[in-house]
């Protein structure tokens, strides 16, 4: 893959499509150039791929120029250019993103309809309307939590990168217990001083807690001692008078009991993940998940009788071994029980994940795309709604994830944090701290990744924390 530019230095706005549209291996060879006229901004892509070579432009008037608007200029030529030798245009069209709802979501609070932020999406970067509409539908979710919001709220997500073993599909940074269950206890010590400083910097702040995600890893790996110790120092540390949701995933169904369960409800969570995947146990088995259908419906019954308000549950599309049949099976099944939250995600390979390497048993994309197709059209005749979608890297088809709802079981800190619509402050390993400013800006701040480095660096960690809500 190749990718020369003549004329501008927008590298990063025309690469990141040129992935998304061609696969990394690809042999294709491309020129994006941008020339300036007294009239026009002139925009030209020509790409030459299997001895073909094709030609796309697109014009701005002079005057109107802008960043994002010459980018969209050189976006909008290049995908005309490439769909010309791509056997079907992609559903996302011109969209290259992580977030495509991030234009959709702006267009409506700016005071656009439904329908005219379907159509900007559809006219300007070539979405297909049922993907389009998908969009949509998810930035209405998000203009109904952005009112919930005042301007000194913010969001709380608390990382446990600890895992019972690892799924063949995942690239997260975590430590299984086999070889790292002797991190955990100095790990949680070293979380309870952070969110036992942090609480004492947001109570000074001025700043309200909105959401509360507990995620990893496996949240649930701890044992109920651990997870009501960690519980506590959270109530005893912040004042949760505004915290309208509470959420603990817990992933892996094998590591919960009703003991366990009955310690996370009592402890403040009102909202539980319980992620099958997939509801055929050999492809479980494949994916190195130890557990069967049977355990996932135990673990939701007991979760049920835990009393949660919210129960989310999660499926992978295009998994290895599975099929159409088996995911229609999968989704059917959990659907069944009526979870608040169902969010269908479509495999990502990356590296780090142990299926990157074998890739083997995967499905074609257009089974992928009939797993899709098939949720979507399900889910809706059930009831749900689209509330959230996010696009990523390496994802089988270039589809999308997407978070589901019943009415009003929507997880706001899933809108929060991936719309960005204030600041999420992480506490723990692998967290990445997001600060919405009060400038208008928006800046990322890691915690360490890995457990070891984060319990030797705990102490700035502390410092980082005393840096970060200074410019808050």
């Amino acid at each position: 893959m190749k990718l020369t530019l003549i004329g501008h230095e927008d590298r990063y706005a025309v690469e990141q499509l040129q992935m998304a549209l061609f696969s990394a291996d690809s042999p294709v060879e491309a020129v994006s150039s941008l020339s300036r006229g007294k009239t026009w901004l002139n925009a030209v892509t020509v790409i030459t791929l299997g001895g073909k070579t094709v030609r796309a432009s697109r014009r701005l008037p002079a005057g109107e120029e802008t960043v994002s608007l010459r980018r969209r200029c050189l976006q909008q030529s290049y995908y005309r250019a490439a769909v010309q030798l791509l056997p079907e245009a992609p559903a996302w069209g011109a969209l290259a993103g992580v977030r495509p709802t991030k234009l959709s979501t702006r267009h409506l609070l700016e005071g656009g309809t439904p329908e005219s932020a379907q159509k900007l999406l559809q006219d300007i970067y070539y979405v297909t309307p049922p993907r389009a509409k998908l969009a949509v539908d998810c930035s209405l979710s998000t203009v109904e939590t952005a009112r919930l919001l005042d301007k000194n709220d913010i969001s709380l997500y608390v990382g446990i990168p600890f895992c019972p073993t690892r799924c063949s599909y995942c690239s997260f940074v975590s430590r299984t217990i086999g070889k790292h269950g002797a991190l955990i206890a100095p790990y949680l010590t070293a979380l309870l001083t952070e969110i036992s400083a942090t609480g004492k910097l947001l109570e000074s702040s001025g700043k309200k807690i909105r959401t509360i995600y507990i995620g990893g890893g496996t949240p649930t790996t701890l044992t109920a001692a651990q997870m009501q110790l960690l519980l506590e120092t959270i109530r005893d540390s912040f004042d949760l008078s505004r915290c309208l949701e509470f959420t603990v995933e817990g992933g892996r169904p094998d590591t919960l009991d009703p003991l366990k369960l009955d310690t996370i409800r009592r402890g403040g969570a009102d909202r539980m993940s319980i992620n099958p995947q997939t509801m055929v146990d050999s492809v479980l088995q494949v994916c190195g998940r130890p557990l069967t259908a049977q355990d996932v419906l135990q673990a939701y019954r007991w979760a049920q009788d835990a009393g949660f308000r919210s129960i989310n549950m999660d499926l992978i599309a295009g998994l290895p071994a599975d099929h159409l049949d088996g995911f229609c099976h999968s989704l059917d099944t959990v659907a069944k029980l009526r979870p608040g939250n169902i969010t269908v995600h479509t495999l990502a390979l990356k590296k780090g994940a142990d299926l990157f390497e074998r890739r083997e048993n995967l499905s074609a994309p257009e089974e992928v795309a009939r797993m899709v197709e098939y949720a979507n059209e399900a889910l809706r005749s059930l009831g749900y709604k689209p509330y959230y979608l996010y696009r990523q890297k390496y994802m089988s088809g270039s589809f999308e994830n997407v978070g589901w709802s019943l009415p009003g079981q929507d997880c706001l800190y899933n809108i929060l944090m991936m719309e960005e619509l204030h600041t999420i402050v992480s506490l723990g390993g692998g967290g990445m701290n997001k600060l919405n400013l009060p400038d208008g800006t928006l800046q990322r701040f890691h915690n360490p990744k890995f457990p070891e480095q984060y319990i030797e660096m705990i102490d700035s960690v502390l410092e980082d924390k005393r840096k970060l809500f200074a410019l808050l």
